[in-house]
């Protein structure tokens, strides 16, 4: 605990004051207070791009090495902000490279390229990069560049194939690598220091590994912010692994607020934030943190981010729409504890206007309060029909999403007050409807699926062999398969699944009277999927 309290006293001096005894909830509250702040960052940023531009035009372009010098600026201001940016001026700097003769600037070139292409969770192309550079031309410097690169690489990949057969082999490769950083960085910097805790937390030693990364946390260290924000986040995660939770959450916030203040868009902090707070229960601030952390990967184009938090975000948002509902029924029923007292009141004031032979008063007393009960029913009514369409609404949300991403075309021109326009088209251009749909469907199938594992099985019981319908290897489920699927979640008006499956009405009509006609029993099909048991998929 000596230790820990140490890390958080030096990293106070760079981050808002906040210290574990106060608790979770003020670190989070400071991390609200940076959010709100979040677009002073983004402007600070987008001015220091626009000087670097305004130079890079009025410096002659037969000036190649000031020009380099100044995209270099360029790449770094985007590399961990923009992908697609990034992607523009890091081939403006291997095109300069060309121009200038200069092999060792070309393949430092290749090393920037295979930094983002990592960045964006494109490994194979990374790879690729990377192997079109011969660290033999390479400086000292550039070549620790290159190792660490290469390190990533092989151990990014080992954690997201996670395998017995393949992970050990990039796990070794990855380790060479890193040794061979190690070794060409000067002894005593922060290059040093950083790779040699990162090893040691990679070889599970989580002791010496946090010892070196805390060197880095001392407020005279030569480290930018957004090195900060890894070396914090890297505690953290080494906090959360050993069980020591509220430390590990409150490393992840700081983390979280030195990416915002560095305008870090490419960011794990915030996700791996919310993904606990969710696990404790907290979802109203992980559901806002993973809206953001979402938010920040379509902006950078982070692939495999996205991908990481596609796969949380229905959970996290299905929670939030029960959070919600639970809130609704708890004030239904104190509205209805003050209803019955409320009517308790009446009827003592109807028994004293009888006593005092008034009538007409207590009948309009009466009157009034069928009315309130009225209104009551109502409500009721009311909220059960919102509850019974909660799911419906919910994949209606996500579809709309993807119409969402086609106005993202319009409004890009406006958010982003950039001259250059080529390169926001780029990133317009850049959208795939038909990949976030494929997404779509490829979230909701496996979502539906572990809730109802026994679906396909059950499904095609209800066939003769020849007419059973079974998804192709590639597939998690068929459109023949999501129609029903659907029904089962209970969404079962034609148009609502039309819009959800992009097809029209009468299509999907021909489809379920298609299928239902060559079951074993037409009238009782929909009635035996609606009977497929659901099982308890959050441990």
């Amino acid at each position: 605990m000596r230790f820990f309290l140490k890390v958080l006293f030096t990293l106070s001096l760079a981050y808002p004051v906040v210290t574990i005894g106060a608790g979770t909830d003020t670190i989070l509250t400071a991390l609200k207070t940076e959010i709100s702040r979040k677009n002073i960052y983004d402007n600070a940023k987008q001015a220091r791009i626009l000087r670097l531009k305004k130079l890079q035009r009025t410096t002659s372009r037969l000036n190649y090495a000031k020009q380099y010098d100044i995209c270099l600026q360029l790449y770094d201001e985007y590399k961990s902000y923009q992908y697609d940016s990034a992607y523009v001026y890091v081939n403006k700097l291997k095109d300069i490279s060309v121009a200038m003769n200069d092999m060792s600037r070309a393949y430092y070139s290749q090393i920037k390229l295979g930094f983002i292409l990592l960045s964006s969770g494109m490994f194979k192309e990374t790879f690729d990069s990377m192997r079109a550079v011969d660290p033999k031309v390479l400086n000292d410097s550039m070549k620790v560049e290159y190792y660490f690169i290469m390190y990533r690489c092989n151990s990014d990949l080992a954690k997201y194939n996670s395998d017995k057969y393949f992970a050990p082999d990039y796990i070794k490769k990855g380790y060479a690598y890193i040794d061979s950083a190690i070794k060409l960085s000067k002894p005593g910097s922060v290059n040093r220091i950083y790779y040699t805790g990162l090893k040691h937390v990679a070889e599970n030693d989580n002791i010496n590994g946090s010892q070196e990364l805390s060197k880095l946390t001392a407020p005279d260290a030569p480290v930018s912010m957004h090195l900060r924000a890894m070396i914090t986040c890297s505690l953290g995660q080494i906090y959360l692994n050993s069980d020591r939770r509220q430390e590990g959450v409150a490393l992840l916030a700081q983390s979280a607020i030195a990416d915002i203040k560095s305008s870090t868009k490419e960011t794990v902090a915030l996700f791996t934030l919310a993904e606990q707070l969710y696990k404790s229960g907290n979802i109203k601030d992980a559901y806002a943190f993973i809206q953001l952390a979402k938010a920040d990967a379509d902006f950078y184009g982070a692939r495999q981010r996205k991908i990481q938090i596609g796969a949380i975000l229905p959970l996290v948002a299905a929670e939030e729409l029960n959070h919600s509902e639970k809130e609704k029924q708890t004030i239904l029923m104190y509205l209805l504890a003050i209803t019955a007292l409320a009517s308790l009141v009446i009827l003592f004031s109807v028994m004293i206007y009888k006593q005092l032979g008034k009538l007409k008063h207590k009948e309009r007393i009466i009157e009034d309060q069928n009315v309130q009960l009225k209104d009551i029913n109502y409500k009721l009514v009311e909220d059960a029909h919102i509850k019974e369409e909660y799911i419906g609404q919910f994949f209606k949300i996500i579809s709309g999403y993807i119409l969402k991403l086609e106005k993202l075309k319009m409004s890009v021109d406006t958010k982003l007050s950039i001259k250059k326009y080529d390169d926001i088209r780029l990133i317009i251009n850049g959208i795939n409807i038909k990949k976030e749909r494929e997404a779509l469907y490829y979230s909701f199938d496996h979502i539906f699926l572990k809730i109802f594992p026994n679906f396909i099985s059950v499904f095609n019981s209800q066939f003769e062999e020849k007419d059973q319908i079974w998804p192709h290897e590639h597939e998690v489920l068929n459109t023949d398969l999501r129609i029903f699927a659907l029904i089962r979640m209970g969404i079962n008006d034609n148009e609502t699944i039309a819009k959800i499956l992009e097809y029209s009405v009468n299509t999907i009509y021909v489809y379920k009277m298609r299928i239902k006609a060559k079951s074993k029993n037409p009238e009782q099909f929909e009635q035996r999927i609606m009977d497929i048991k659901a099982v308890d998929t959050i441990g």
